[in-house]
């Protein structure tokens, strides 16, 4: 096991360890608050919700109410390969430090938290199957856990549906878009996913992952459900990157 490894997985236990000995903190700040996955005050006012009027289909926000059915000028020009796509909260303010420390520091247990907010964005029509967006070997040799595998689990604990962690897979390494521009985004992420089971045929298909930015990844990893056989395929994260947040 390389050294990198091993950092990670100490950290994630510790950072367990600690949260059985200590009392309830705020999952952004860490100050003690009164109880379990409760935010303190101050970060709480800090959290920007999502919630309508936005684009019926990626779920962007808008300032004004265009009606239900209303789209954003992407998906008016190209329609995704999903139905539905939404996000609890901008990746602004608490909600940042949430993610940061789930993803990069072994803050495992927050996964129950996030998916408690993310409850409310399931899909009305409902769904049959909760499928993650998977880590390539490599990053999730380095990291020790796939973030949105956890974040899949806790939803599909909370919401009584099935899981397959492993109704996708990576095709091709992943490599940090820090710079890239939107285009490139989308040609990095092009056939990067391929289903695999057969528990997605007919399936109503929920994509869950921890944020969205560009959306590249959800509309690579759609496609690859599709091509799998899933009959409707929605996408849920976290939080959703905009571009006056970037």
């Amino acid at each position: 096991m390389k050294a990198q490894e091993v950092a990670s997985r100490v950290r994630r236990v510790g950072a367990q360890a600690l949260d059985l000995v200590l009392p309830p903190r705020c999952p952004a700040c860490k100050d003690i608050v009164r109880d379990d996955g409760r935010f303190c005050g101050t970060c709480w006012a800090e959290l920007r919700f999502i919630t309508p009027p936005w684009c019926k289909s990626c779920g962007l926000p808008f300032d004004v109410d265009l009606g239900a059915d209303a789209l954003c000028g992407a998906c008016s020009g190209r329609a995704p390969p999903y139905a539905t796509a939404r996000a609890a909260l901008r990746y602004a303010g608490a909600a940042v430090p949430v993610l940061l420390g789930f993803k990069h520091a072994g803050r495992t247990q927050l996964a129950r938290v996030m998916a408690a907010h993310m409850t409310r964005l399931l899909p009305p029509g409902g769904s049959d199957l909760l499928v993650p967006v998977p880590l390539d070997r490599a990053r999730l040799r380095k990291r020790g856990y796939n973030q949105a595998g956890l974040l899949c689990r806790a939803l599909g604990k909370r919401a009584g549906l099935p899981v397959d962690v492993e109704g996708l897979v990576r095709t091709k390494p992943t490599h940090s878009t820090a710079g890239l521009s939107r285009a490139g985004r989308f040609r990095a992420a092009e056939g990067a996913f391929a289903p695999k089971g057969n528990r997605l045929a007919g399936a109503r298909v929920l994509l869950v992952d921890d944020v969205m930015t560009t959306g590249a990844t959800a509309e690579a990893a759609a496609r690859a459900l599709t091509r799998g056989g899933a009959a409707r395929v929605d996408v849920l994260t976290f939080a959703r990157a905009l571009p006056e947040d970037e």
